[in-house]
C-alpha cells in the first residue's frame, strides 16, 4: 500500500526520525528534547524536536504510551493533544506523573508519547431552535449503565 508521507521538520539535524517501530503500528513515538523530573501529581511541557506539515482533513493525535502509562503512571494532561492541519511549530506535550508517590525522570531522547495522524471531516455547523429527538436523548455520564457504581 502506498502512503503518502507527511512532511516534517527537525530542530536539530541529529535528532531522531518520525519512524515507526513495527510496520503497521498506527503511531510513531515522540522523544522529548527535555531532561525532567516530574514528581507526583505534576506537569511539565516538554519539546519534541519536530514541527509537522498535516495536510488539511488531517489532525496529529498525541497520546500517551501504554507501558509508560500502565507501569511508571506518565500520561498526558489533554490526551489526546491535537495538533492542527495549519499549526507549524514544534510539537510540544503536557505530561504529568499519575504516581502518587514516586517522581519519574525523564531524559533527552526517551519516547514519551505517540503521534497519530487521522483524516477527519472537516464539517460546518448551524444554530437551531431544537434538535430533533433520538432515542437516548439527554443521558449522558454514566446513563447506559454498565457498571456497579453507576447504579
Amino acid at each position: 500500500m502506498t502512503r503518502e508521507p507527511i512532511r516534517y521538520r527537525k530542530s536539530d539535524p541529529t535528532w531522531f526520525d518520525l519512524v515507526r517501530i513495527y510496520e503497521g503500528d498506527a503511531g510513531v513515538d515522540l522523544r522529548t528534547t527535555n531532561d525532567e523530573v516530574i514528581g507526583p501529581g505534576e506537569r511539565v511541557l516538554v519539546g519534541t524536536g519536530i514541527a509537522l506539515e498535516l495536510p488539511i482533513g488531517t489532525v496529529g493525535l498525541i497520546h500517551p504510551r501504554s507501558g509508560l502509562a500502565a507501569k511508571a503512571g506518565l500520561s498526558i494532561v489533554n490526551a489526546p493533544g491535537t495538533i492542527d492541519a495549519g499549526y507549524r511549530g514544534e510539537v510540544k506535550v503536557c505530561l504529568i506523573n499519575l504516581d502518587p508517590r514516586t517522581p519519574i525522570e525523564i531524559r533527552r531522547g526517551d519516547r514519551i508519547a505517540q503521534l497519530i495522524v487521522q483524516r477527519i471531516e472537516l464539517v460546518d455547523f448551524e444554530c437551531v431552535e431544537q434538535l430533533e429527538e433520538a432515542e437516548r436523548g439527554t443521558g449522558g455520564f454514566g446513563s447506559s449503565g454498565g457498571h456497579s457504581s453507576l447504579a
